[in-house]
């Protein structure tokens, strides 16, 4: 989903409400009476929602021990900080796994006691997730970086395309997510391009469709700014948005929507791995078990912290918050949508050089 070196594009979504989930989270983790057992969990923010975590905390007497990072870099270097056994659980982009499979950090996973059949089979990514045939991780939610908008305020056929973001009758109501990797995404597949397959010459035209977007749009924000822009009318239309952004607001705006395309969407999804040294795998493996049912499924998709996709096609979702999601239209979704670009370090480098381009045009 990312390169190896970059931010977590899930963490750097985190909104305001994180503040309060963390809070939250810290006294519902720390509880009064002991626990017969624990587990320490490297997490994005989405796990460190009580709903979620709760149910199992008290089904098996333990507690999990949670610690946010934001970005693989940033998670693997923690790890490396820390004592063997140290760490039981993570949760990884799954385009990183075998990055932690490669240092030696993950043990394998059971296939056969996990639910992989009930998996949507476009994000087992198994080319990830596994390494000489043994699994090593596997995918627990997903979501697109695509366009958000106010469907009050905008014409939703326009939304079916990304040509419609350099359309005149949009200048100055577009807001456009400051996150380079899916926003190039975003700008290669306009440009009649594959994520997978950009090299250096590709970018002068991926350039050429950021500048007219940068043209058109109000702002270019980090996630809160972008996603208050939107949520408050200040903008119609976010680009890098999806439902990361609009299912969370539905009960306070339920106009807010999302599109993939006909280009495309560019997919995000995280995964969870266990550790090679933990000395607690049956544990560990319980709660993995737990996350990847249908009841923690429901719940990881509508944590607090931030919506998304279950993996699972068989979360216990209610019909509203499918509809939220737009379930239902999901396999049409991953037909069009395509991985995060993943440059080298040299490729990077350009691309974040194009994206500071497009920043300081006028």
């Amino acid at each position: 989903m990312l390169s190896t070196i970059v931010n977590s594009p899930i963490c750097r979504r985190v909104s305001r409400a994180a503040v309060l989930v963390a809070a939250l989270s810290a006294t519902a983790l720390s509880p009064g009476v002991a626990r017969a057992d624990s587990l320490n969990a490297l997490v994005w923010c989405d796990h460190a929602d009580p709903a979620l975590l709760e149910p199992f905390e008290e089904a098996n007497d333990v507690t999990v021990n949670i610690k946010e990072y934001e970005g693989t870099g940033a998670g693997l270097a923690i790890v490396e900080q820390s004592q063997p056994g140290d760490w039981d659980v993570m949760v990884i982009d799954s385009i990183d796994v075998r990055r932690g499979v490669e240092a030696g950090l993950f043990a394998p996973l059971p296939e056969d006691a996990l639910p992989m059949d009930d998996l949507f089979p476009e994000v087992r990514l198994d080319r990830f997730t596994t390494a000489d045939g043994k699994r090593y991780g596997i995918t627990e939610k997903f979501g697109y970086n695509t366009i958000g908008f106010n469907r009050n305020m905008v014409d939703v056929a326009d939304m079916q395309t990304l040509k419609s973001l350099s359309d005149p009758k949009y200048k100055g109501r577009i807001a456009i997510y400051d996150y380079y990797l899916p926003v190039i995404g975003m700008a290669a597949l306009a440009a009649g391009k594959k994520t997978a397959d950009l090299t250096a010459d590709d970018l002068p035209a991926i350039k050429d469709v950021l500048l007219d977007w940068k043209a058109n749009s109000r702002l270019v924000g980090e996630v809160t700014a972008s996603q208050t822009a939107l949520a408050t009318g200040e903008v119609d239309i976010l680009v890098g948005g999806g439902e990361w952004v609009t299912a969370g607001l539905a009960k306070e705006n339920p106009a807010l929507d999302f599109s993939i395309p006909k280009e495309g969407g560019i997919l995000w999804s995280q995964s969870l791995a266990m550790f090679a040294d933990s000395e607690k795998k049956d544990l560990a493996l319980k709660l993995i078990q737990y996350i990847m049912s249908p009841e923690g499924q429901a719940r990881l998709a509508t944590s607090s912290c931030y919506w998304g996709m279950p993996a699972n096609s068989k979360a216990a979702l209610t019909d509203q918050q499918k509809a939220v999601l737009r379930f239902d239209e999901q396999p049409d979704f991953l037909k069009r949508a395509q991985l995060y670009p993943a440059p080298d370090a040299a490729l990077d480098k350009q691309m974040q050089d194009v994206w500071t381009d497009m920043l300081q045009a006028q």
